[in-house]
């Protein structure tokens, strides 16, 4: 396969920090052994994306670089936009495990957590299937062409199943709050570290220390994991393969319960707060552009797919009497989908803005319009 320069570069630089985490993996000596493998993962990851980006960008608005501060894009973009080109196809769970691996590192990078061997074994073991996964799809090459057979993440402790192991975490974390042990510190390391691993459930990455204080509480509270950690329990991991060909993944359990809360006084520590600004940041003429559509047939698109009222992928902010419509990323993926699935000329027979321009939110006072342009 033909690849460009800089491809090259990033693909390169991408393989060496993976095979610096493995080592570190692999080293005996603990002293910043976990702060080592997280650091160097999350650095492969962003290499290998932008490596992606770069090697299936078709047009000059699809480039790495930020157009007003000029420079490349930081890791959370770069999967938002992994996510989104069918190119790459960055799957949910992979976007999870990334997200994870990100949140894990930006704690001990800039704070501190507590990450058991337990947990960075299966984020190893999950970050090696995706770099696996990720390389075939785009660049047609295996994780074994670039490590020798030898080459194998040990542990003597055996992994134990997703489920177990949060189950375990939560109760040392109890045990740690425990009034008189002082070891709250430890606690609130580890419980960073199981705030980290919900990105598999959803969009939010980040630790905040609000977060960490709801947790603390809810577990000094007697509070049961269901109630604390309500993404974690809807989370299963699965193994197939032995040695080298050793595969894991994430996915979520079928049924899994859930509680909704709408009086104020009944706790809620499962809740993280999110900055909904970051969430939903794409713009109506943006999500036109990344779908290749003129403003009003992606008004005519959304208005035959509802999407606008969704409120998992679609948000109005209210600026005083001013109403903005933003999209989140996972937006784009399921408009996409639909796109392939429909006739454009029916859609555009029966959802077609006036010509005259269009309110592009169907919210009353919203402020966009669409664009006259067809």
């Amino acid at each position: 396969m033909r690849l460009r320069q800089e491809v090259k570069v990033l693909k390169a630089k991408s393989v060496a920090s993976l095979r610096s985490s493995v080592a570190a993996f692999n080293d005996p000596d603990d002293d910043g052994r976990h702060t080592r493998v997280l650091l160097t993962l999350q650095h492969a990851f962003e290499m290998l994306l932008k490596a992606a980006l770069v090697h299936t960008q078709s047009r000059q608005a699809d480039s790495v670089f930020d157009r007003k501060t000029g420079r490349s894009i930081g890791f959370e973009k770069c999967v938002a936009l992994a996510t989104e080109r069918d190119a790459i196809r960055l799957r949910d769970s992979e976007a999870g495990a990334l997200r994870a691996i990100d949140a894990m590192r930006d704690d001990e990078q800039h704070w501190f957590n507590q990450v058991s061997e337990q947990i960075l074994y299966l984020q190893a073991r999950l970050a090696i299937t995706a770099f696996d996964d990720i390389l075939r799809r785009v660049f047609d090459e295996s994780l074994a062409d670039h490590l020798p057979v030898r080459v194998l993440p040990l542990s003597l402790d055996p992994p134990k199943t997703f489920d177990t192991l949060v189950d375990s975490e939560y109760e040392a974390i109890g045990d740690l709050l425990r009034p008189g042990k002082r070891m709250s510190h430890e606690a609130r390391g580890r419980i960073r570290t199981l705030l980290a691993l919900e990105s598999y459930a959803g969009e939010e990455s980040k630790v905040s220390k609000n977060d960490v204080d709801r947790v603390q509480e809810g577990v000094r509270s007697g509070l049961p994991i269901e109630q604390v950690f309500l993404k974690l329990v809807m989370l299963q991991s699965t193994a197939g393969g032995i040695g080298t060909e050793l595969v894991v993944r994430m996915t979520k359990k079928e049924g899994a319960p859930v509680r909704y809360v709408s009086d104020e006084s009944i706790p809620a520590a499962a809740i993280r707060e999110v900055d909904l600004q970051k969430k939903f940041h794409i713009r109506s003429k943006d999500l036109a552009d990344k779908l290749g559509l003129t403003p009003p047939r992606c008004v005519a698109l959304r208005r035959h797919t509802g999407i606008d009222r969704n409120e998992k992928v679609a948000h109005v902010f209210r600026f005083g009497a001013q109403r903005h419509l933003r999209f989140s990323d996972h937006a784009v993926k399921l408009l996409r989908e639909a796109l392939s699935e429909v006739d454009m000329a029916v859609i555009w027979a029966s959802h077609a803005p006036s010509a005259s321009g269009s309110e592009i939110c169907d919210q009353p006072g919203c402020s966009e319009t669409a664009d006259s342009q067809v």
